[in-house]
């Protein structure tokens, strides 16, 4: 059977993105889809979660309140062999089916055919009554493995989005979106090709290979509908509308799962149309301001029948291009202004959308701290979506038109300016005044907080001299936002006198959503942290690895210490310290034993000192994803959470460094780590690696000692800094696997353990 070009390069590019060493350290469960993302309240469902490594399983978990999950039963793709055998035996099939048909009026139906008939159906059952429940057709690699389950919801759920795990021997999967809905739901038959258990999940369609349009199911507003696109799919949705009838579709689909590591542009990119009972397009759209998710609005010109279309802008498709559509005259909110207030006030917001049942609301600051805040309105006890709206400390003001270069806006230090890029030509213009050596930073907050300006920042003198530019500037705290479109820039003035900060959109585009936050200040240092994966497999006494990003603000470059908070008795981190000259600090957590094996919630904290005060930042958890082969993102998750895999009972896997900490290793020169661990020195053919070293840094040789392994490590002079610190993480594999076909380790050799992270400093000779 040869493969679709489609099937062909999504076999490649899972090899691309998933390299060797990448494999290597997912041993956990891995979901990529969960089908359909969402149910109404009160009601109970069916569930089709799709990934690798699903066995094992035990639980669903979801996150808050008012969700329940029962694990059902787990599916297994056929085997290229089966289902090669599966096929040919359908075919003959179909032709014994005609032969006997026919043979009604010929009478050439002969015992020798009956029995062939029975034959090739009992060998069509043996093929689907493998163990491990339904079977089905291979699909993509990444979703191989199926579970289903049941979902029930309570009616008193707080609407809005969750999170989905998968938990087992194996360990916690990674997050998915589950969305808690209040409208009616319609739901199509799982995309799943060959399904054989229909009480478990109804038999569905057979994968499609035209781009034949399916048939289309009848709905009733509101509602919400889930579906998936396959290739060349176009979904239809038929329904009943009447004249001035204000309707909104929005489509979640990147919302549900962010990236798509092998596929290009790297999510599903969604198309909606919409047509009349005469079949031609009244309204289409591919994209709402700068997110890859379609909105669509429209006002009902005549009592009539209307179809809404979806498919990809590329006619892709797989089982995890997942959708939702919600629609009907519910409340939208398109901008607000302004897009944040004051620490300690109530702040009165200007809304814009449809269907809204004010136009003003007032945000109570008063017992907030600073940070971004999500803002929504209800209708007819409908809740519309969540807006960001960002508190500051910082005096704020608003805009004053016309502030353009001939009648500049002053303003006096340090301030925020809420204003907005009125028309295309538009270029808000502030002047301030600076001394000589002053450092002055401008930050624009403007995607970040749902605002499609895409700003540019130039500071002037009063010359009209430039003295800094900037255009787009990267936030890794935005793991959602693919087009780093804010603005920020940092300056040294040269003398004293007036400045001109310039602020205007680089598409030359504007209008009243075209919102922004300028923040004019001296550098504010700070950080934030993230902590990946935010789903860690431990066993009892062993390191696991995590990864801490610390996202450095105007120019911090303090220590920052890291802590469990709350953490239940036992647990332990490898390191307390994320150095000044880290952003990425690599560090394992030791798992000792606990009640229970039931997932844990973990919270990582970072402490540094800044201008004399203690800061204090939580963790957030992420998910560390790629886009389309290249561009990293983390992509936030609401909790880390810790299963225990392998049992209690403390091992011969234990790591542990001999000798005082931190290694100190010499510019130019070698320094010896002595690691204790039994199953190192029992075991023939282990290799040694660095884990995302630093610049410079490398192993020279590793040898067997009494207790375990005694590592070299070794400096290039020329790439390392006296006085650099951090921390190292060592990989142990075996250089050879044990056979083909075995998955155990060879009889006398033990399971290599993750190795502790090793403290270090570069020192003189």
């Amino acid at each position: 059977m040869s493969l679709k070009p489609w099937r062909v390069f999504s076999w490649l590019a899972l090899t691309i993105v998933l390299a060797p060493g990448t494999r290597a350290q997912q041993t956990g469960p891995r979901i990529g889809y969960v089908y359909p993302a969402g149910g109404q309240q009160g009601t109970t469902f069916q569930v089709v979660i799709g990934g690798q490594r699903l066995t094992g399983l035990t639980n669903v978990s979801v996150s808050g309140d008012g969700v329940q999950a029962v694990l059902l039963e787990r599916s297994r793709p056929l085997t290229p062999q089966e289902f090669r055998e599966y096929l040919e035996l359908k075919a003959k099939l179909e032709v014994l089916e005609a032969k006997r048909l026919a043979a009604m009026e010929s009478r050439n139906w002969t015992p020798e055919d009956g029995k062939l008939l029975q034959d090739t159906k009992q060998r069509i059952s043996a093929i689907m009554r493998k163990p491990a429940g339904a079977v089905r057709k291979p699909p993509t690699p990444a979703l191989a493995d199926i579970i289903t389950a049941q979902f029930t919801v309570a009616p008193d759920a707080e609407p809005g989005q969750r999170e989905v795990r998968v938990e087992g021997q194996t360990g916690v999967s990674n997050p998915l979106v589950f969305c808690v809905g209040q409208l009616q739901e319609f739901t199509e038959n799982p995309s799943e090709a060959i399904v054989v258990n229909p009480s478990v999940i109804q038999k569905s369609r057979e994968r499609p290979q035209t781009s034949a349009p399916k048939t289309e199911m009848t709905i009733t507003l509101p509602a919400t509908i889930n579906g998936q696109v396959l290739p060349g799919e176009v979904n239809r949705y038929r329904f009943a509308a009447t004249r001035g009838q204000r309707l909104v579709i929005v489509v979640s689909a990147r919302q549900l799962i962010p990236y798509l590591s092998d596929a290009v542009p790297g999510w599903f990119q969604a198309t909606l149309s919409l047509y009349d009972a005469q079949g031609r397009e009244v309204a289409y759209n591919d994209d709402f301001h700068f997110n890859p998710d379609p909105v669509l609005y429209y006002e009902v010109p005549a009592d009539s029948e209307y179809v809404i279309a979806i498919k990809d802008a590329l006619y892709r498709g797989r089982e995890d291009f997942v959708y939702r559509i919600t629609l009907g005259e519910l409340p939208f909110i398109t901008s607000i202004f302004p897009l944040g207030g004051p620490v300690g006030a109530r702040t009165d917001i200007e809304l814009n959308g449809w269907n809204l049942p004010v136009t003003r609301v007032a945000a109570d600051n008063l017992n907030k701290t600073p940070g971004i805040y999500h803002l929504s309105v209800r209708k007819d006890g409908h809740v519309s979506n969540l807006v960001p709206f960002a508190v500051d400390a910082l005096p704020e003001r608003l805009e004053e038109e016309p502030n353009d270069l001939s009648r500049p806006q002053r303003v006096v230090l340090p301030v925020i300016i809420n204003g907005r890029v009125d028309q295309s030509d538009d270029t808000d213009v502030f002047q301030f005044d600076g001394k000589a050596g002053q450092q002055v930073v401008a930050e624009v907050m403007a995607r970040r907080l749902n605002s499609p300006l895409d700003s540019a920042l130039k500071l002037t003198d009063a010359e009209g001299k430039q003295i800094a530019f900037n255009d787009d500037h990267t936030d890794k705290g935005a793991g959602l936002t693919t087009h780093q479109a804010d603005s920020w820039l940092q300056a040294t003035l040269p003398a004293d006198g007036s400045y001109y900060l310039h602020l205007g959109d680089t598409q030359q585009k504007g209008g009243a959503e075209y919102a922004y936050r300028l923040r004019i200040s001296a550098p504010q240092p700070d950080f934030e942290l993230r902590v990946t994966p935010s789903s860690v497999a431990a066993r009892v006494g062993r390191a696991v690895p995590l990864t801490v990003y610390a996202l450095r603000k105007d120019g911090f470059t303090g220590d920052i210490t890291l802590s469990l908070k709350d953490a239940p008795e036992g647990f332990r981190l490898s390191t307390d310290t994320v150095s000044s000259t880290q952003t990425v600090a690599r560090l394992t957590l030791t798992v000792q034993p606990i009640l229970d094996a039931v997932p844990v919630g973990l919270k990582l904290e970072g402490r540094a000192t800044i201008h004399g005060r203690e800061v204090v930042h939580l963790a957030l958890p992420a998910e560390e994803m790629t886009q389309a082969f290249e561009y990293r993102h983390l992509v936030p998750a609401k909790e880390l959470k810790l299963a225990l895999t392998g049992g209690y009972r403390i091992g011969p896997g234990i790591a542990k460094i001999v000798g005082r900490t931190p290694v100190r290793i010499p510019a130019g020169g070698t320094a010896a780590v002595r690691i204790a661990a039994a199953a190192l020195a029992s075991s023939k053919g282990v290799q040694f690696a660095l884990r995302d070293p630093p610049k410079g840094i490398a192993i020279k040789s590793a040898s067997p000692s009494r207790e375990g392994v005694e590592i070299l490590l070794e400096s290039d002079v020329s790439k390392v800094k006296l006085g650099q610190k951090g921390k190292l993480t060592i990989t142990a594999s075996l250089e050879k696997p044990a056979s083909a076909g075995k998955s155990r380790a060879p009889e006398g050799q033990r399971p290599l353990p993750v190795l502790p992270a090793i403290p270090f400093e570069i020192t003189n000779k």
